[in-house]
Parts: structure tokens; C-alpha cells; sequence
């Protein structure tokens, strides 16, 4: 019983996490606009219990994809074989405990698991496999695309003793950034929703850099405006790459600022970088017809015409280094969109931006395991009724929901008090 109590305690703090993001750059902002009228912000609590338990002893591992379909359900993909060795003995009958969830899990709205496929039930169909599972992304059809962002061949099967080759803890290299060479997942592939092979846009090993017209290289994310694929392929290449969702044929790409994509070597951390760093790892539409591209470790956004005229371009706390803070990008369900959300899987933040001027309004989450935290928060989708979804890589493991509990005076989130890097009630 006392467990049961010190549990509530934790999950109710973390809750309020989501009310205002903790710490001193989020007081900044909050105030500098509160300074000039207060203003109306959406508000978000952590669901601690979203989603259900796994069934079958599963568990996830790099959550590195997530979307939504029409009826709110949530899809996921993950890299079954990036669990550790101890996460997994049931794969080896060693222990009752653990074995890797298949590739791709669908989620109805109640977070119940509704659907499983992956690698293994797909076989033999004579298409390609991503080495690294990236992005998945339900599209207007309802049918299913995945990307990849592995450099190399095939990793070895979940739990198989090739898998546990390398050092205890290691996980074996995924991408190697801006390389040609033998760049594995040159690809992205479309399937059912039970699964079953409909085609792919490029081959495996087959790029030839970032002004390839039949090939990706590494894709992010995959998203759809109109007829049209819009792709951040941006792990191998440094570009937008745009194609015809029905002939699945190259139309148009453009690298960072609308210049032509260029596959030198560039360091990290430039937010004047005349290129898209590696990786590139969003390009998301607006309703109202622009294209918004998180450049991650340049610490950057830039914004663009659907041809590919540039816009303008907003720095994401470019202080930042490690992986960059720019990671991937969702916008609320109103009709204009009025506010958009980043995730930072460096800083560990879901950034609140009012999207038409991409001011910072404030910021939720904080490193850590509790619910509300994160640990290299990646993916990030809205459904219908404007809760945020997120995901989370590495070590971080899970996804989980974010309640939409209404509009609130920024300034109501301003009088609430942070303690530990989470918000509470004074």
C-alpha cells in the first residue's frame, strides 16, 4: 500500500510536467511574452497508463517512428534488435523474460495493441528490409510506409547470438552520415496495414548521393501533402526530396535555403550552414502550403514553398550540440495550426511554438525515466483531438501520450512551481 502511494505521488508530479516545461529558458520566454499581454496556450498532462502492457513478454526497443491514421489509432516502428542482451534472454529460452516486439505495432485510441507485423512476417516477398528501422507514416490510402536509415548490411536477427557479437552494451553502428558508398537503405518501402508488400522507391545499396533521382539515402520521415510524398532524406542525403505518391517517380528536391543539394562534408552545429546537415530529419507539410525542415544538428528549422522556394529559417537554441536539437515537428489539429510542437531528444523538451511567427511559448518534458520525462524524445504526432504523442529512442525505449486538457493563460503556467525539473501545483 505504501508502494501504491509513493507511485500516485510520482505519476501525479509528472503529470504537471506537461503544464510548463522546468527551468530558467522557459520562465525567458514565458515572460517576454507575457510582458506584452498575456496570451492563450494549449495545455497537455502526461497519461501515465498509455499505452496497455505488451502482451507475449515483448518489449521495445528504439522507438524511431509514429503516426496516425484516420480513426486516431497510433503506428509505431521500432529496432527489435537494438535490445541489450539481458533485455532479451527469453529470445534464447534463458529466462521467462524478454523477447523484441515485432517491427511495427498499431495502437487503438484506448492504447490497446491492435495490430504486430515486422521483418519476420513479411519475408520472402523479394523486397528489401531496412538494417535500420526509421519512420513509419500512414498515408491518405491508409496503406503503410516505412524508411530506414542504416548505412550497412542487415543487422542480425533479434536475440540471435550473432546480435551479441559486440561488447556488452554496444549497439553496433547504425548510419555512418553523408557517405555514398554502400549506403544499405537507399529505400523506403509501402505496405497494407496487415502487412503485405505493395512496392518501394528505390534498392538497396543502389544511392548515388543527394542528386539521385531513382534512389533515397537514409530517410527520416515520410509525410504527404496532396498526391505528393514528402521526404526528409536526410541520414545518407541533404535534401527535401518530393515524389508522385501514385507512380511513386521523382518530381523535385532541394537542399538547405532552396539550394541545389550538395554531398560535401560539412561540421555540425552551423545555423548559417549552406547545406542541410546530417541528418535532415523532418519535412513536415502545413495546411496552409508550406514545408517546414528540422536541420537536427544544425540546431535549425527552415521553412519552404512546396516548390522549394525558401521562406525563412528560425534557430532552435543553437547552443546545442551532441544530437542537435531539431529533431522532428506536429502542429495542433485547428485549422490553421496555430501552434507547433519540436521535439529535442537533446535537451529533452517538447518546444510550444505559435507557428505563424515560430516564437517560443514555452516547453514541457525534462530528462528522466518518469512518466512525463524523456530520454531522446524523437517522434512526434497529434490526433484529432490534439493530444501529442512522442517517442523515444536510445535507452529511452517507449512512447506515450500527452492529454490536450484545453487552453490556459500562459500566465497560469508562469504561477506554477518547478521542483526537480518537474511542475507541480504550489
Amino acid at each position: 500500500m505504501h508502494f501504491s502511494r509513493k507511485f500516485l505521488l510520482a505519476a501525479g508530479a509528472a503529470t504537471l510536467v506537461a503544464g510548463l516545461g522546468a527551468g530558467p529558458s522557459a520562465y525567458r520566454t514565458a515572460q517576454a511574452q507575457e510582458s506584452s499581454g498575456d496570451i492563450m496556450v494549449p495545455k497537455f498532462e502526461v497519461d501515465p497508463f498509455w499505452p496497455k502492457p505488451l502482451p507475449n513478454h515483448w518489449r521495445l526497443a528504439m522507438v524511431i517512428g509514429l503516426s496516425m491514421d484516420a480513426k486516431d489509432n497510433v503506428w509505431i516502428v521500432h529496432r527489435p534488435q537494438t535490445l541489450e542482451q539481458k533485455e532479451s534472454y527469453a529470445t534464447r529460452n534463458e529466462a521467462d523474460c524478454c523477447t523484441a516486439a515485432p517491427d511495427v505495432l498499431e495502437f487503438n485510441p484506448a492504447g490497446e495493441l491492435i495490430r504486430h507485423w515486422g521483418r519476420d512476417e513479411v519475408k520472402g516477398n523479394g523486397h528489401d528490409w531496412p538494417s535500420s528501422n526509421h519512420g513509419i507514416t500512414v498515408a491518405p490510402d491508409g496503406n503503410i510506409w516505412l524508411g530506414g536509415n542504416g548505412a550497412y548490411q542487415p543487422m542480425a536477427a533479434p536475440g540471435s547470438a550473432a546480435q551479441f557479437s559486440a561488447p556488452p552494451n554496444v549497439v553496433p553502428p547504425l548510419y555512418a552520415g553523408g557517405g555514398v558508398g554502400q549506403y544499405h537503405d537507399s529505400f523506403i518501402l509501402k505496405f497494407t496495414p496487415d502487412g503485405k508488400y505493395l512496392g518501394q522507391i528505390g534498392k538497396a545499396n543502389g544511392s548515388k548521393g543527394s542528386l539521385d533521382t531513382e534512389n533515397v539515402r537514409g530517410v527520416a520521415q515520410i509525410r504527404f501533402a496532396g498526391n505528393e510524398m514528402i521526404l526528409a532524406d536526410g541520414y545518407g542525403n541533404k535534401r527535401v526530396s518530393i515524389w508522385d505518391a501514385t507512380t511513386l517517380k521523382f518530381k523535385r528536391m532541394w537542399g538547405a535555403y532552396g539550394h541545389k543539394p550538395d554531398d560535401t562534408p560539412i561540421p555540425h552545429y552551423d545555423v548559417n550552414s549552406p547545406q542541410f546537415g546530417n541528418p535532415m530529419h523532418c519535412a513536415q507539410p502545413s495546411n496552409d502550403g508550406l514545408i517546414y525542415a528540422c536541420d537536427r544538428t544544425n540546431n535549425r528549422i527552415q521553412v519552404f514553398k512546396m516548390d522549394g522556394t525558401y521562406v525563412a529559417q528560425y534557430a532552435l537554441k543553437p547552443e546545442t550540440r551532441g544530437d542537435g536539437s531539431a529533431w522532428e515537428m506536429a502542429f495542433s489539429r485547428d485549422p490553421a495550426q496555430k501552434f507547433a510542437y519540436v521535439s529535442d531528444g537533446a535537451n529533452e523538451n517538447i518546444h510550444v511554438f505559435d507557428r505563424k511567427t515560430m516564437k517560443e511559448l514555452y516547453w514541457f518534458g525534462g530528462g528522466g525515466r518518469g512518466p512525463g520525462q524523456f530520454y531522446a524524445v524523437h517522434s512526434i504526432v497529434t490526433d484529432t483531438k490534439g493530444n501529442i504523442y512522442t517517442t523515444e529512442t536510445y535507452r529511452g525505449q517507449r512512447v506515450q501520450k500527452f492529454v490536450y486538457k484545453g487552453m490556459v493563460p500562459l500566465s497560469s503556467l508562469l504561477k506554477q512551481k518547478v521542483v526537480g525539473g518537474s511542475v507541480i501545483n504550489p
